[in-house]
């Protein structure tokens, strides 16, 4: 019968079992650590690059804000002067080329359209974190905010511009209307003066002067908030200039 003979198995001692745990502990906790750096890198890269993408946008946006509230500020400007003349004079004693002009920027339309893509992007994925300062991340999303809110403003003004549009046809004559219109598309690409002056003096037959329908109008057009949306156009754009420094920074 065969005996079989076990290796003797040598004992370690508890130094040895110490430094297997000391050396796997070690490796676990720094390749935890190399993962961290790494994913911190790539955070910070892909933070940088949505910063330029952003300011990208964000220099857009600027560019249509400021056209868009010097575009609101004209016909905030033209109603109000409307509205003074009307709250002098009957319509009849106001020379219809002046009814006709200033009454053509009650149906001033326009809104303004955030360019959000990027924005959109980093809020789906959770990638605002990624900027190194938690203020910046704030300051986007209130910019985001204020968005929203314009847009808001510019849905519910959309019902009132369509009305607005409707009793503006039951006074002004189309033809003539839109002889007004082309000298102002005229005089945004050159401005001539003496155009304007023409027609505010010229003399274009309106279809009613009937002081009732002036009031309705004047009541939807006073309706539209042309200052409010001048005022909110404004704390965008210079929040938006705020922004574009503080990501440039980033």
């Amino acid at each position: 019968m065969e005996v079989h003979h076990h290796p003797k198995v040598e004992k370690k001692n508890f130094k040895e079992y110490f430094l297997e745990f000391l050396m796997i502990f070690l490796a676990v906790t720094l390749g935890f650590i190399a993962e961290n750096i790494r994913e911190k890198i790539t955070e910070h890269h892909r933070a940088k690059i949505y910063a330029a993408e952003m300011v990208n946008d964000l220099v857009s946006d600027t560019v249509a804000l400021r056209t868009y509230i010097n575009y609101m500020t004209n016909a905030e400007h033209n109603v109000d002067t409307l509205f003074q003349l009307l709250s002098v004079h009957e319509p009849k004693e106001i020379a219809s080329g002046k009814l006709y002009w200033y009454g053509l920027f009650g149906a001033a339309g326009g809104s303004f359209v955030p360019n959000d893509a990027t924005f959109e992007q980093m809020k789906s994925s959770g990638s605002l974190s990624y900027f190194s300062h938690s203020s910046l991340a704030k300051k986007v999303a209130e910019y985001d905010r204020l968005c929203r809110t314009m847009k808001t403003d510019d849905n519910s003004d959309e019902a009132i511009y369509v009305e607005v549009r409707k009793i503006r046809a039951q006074i002004f004559e189309f033809k003539y209307n839109a002889a007004a219109n082309n000298i102002y598309q005229a005089n945004r690409v050159l401005f001539d003066q003496k155009r304007v002056d023409s027609f505010l003096m010229s003399n274009p037959p309106l279809l009613t002067y009937d002081k009732t329908i002036f009031n309705v109008y004047e009541e939807l057009v006073r309706s539209r908030f042309f200052n409010r949306k001048v005022d909110r156009a404004d704390t965008l754009y210079h929040h938006a200039v705020a922004l574009i420094s503080d990501l440039k920074k980033e």
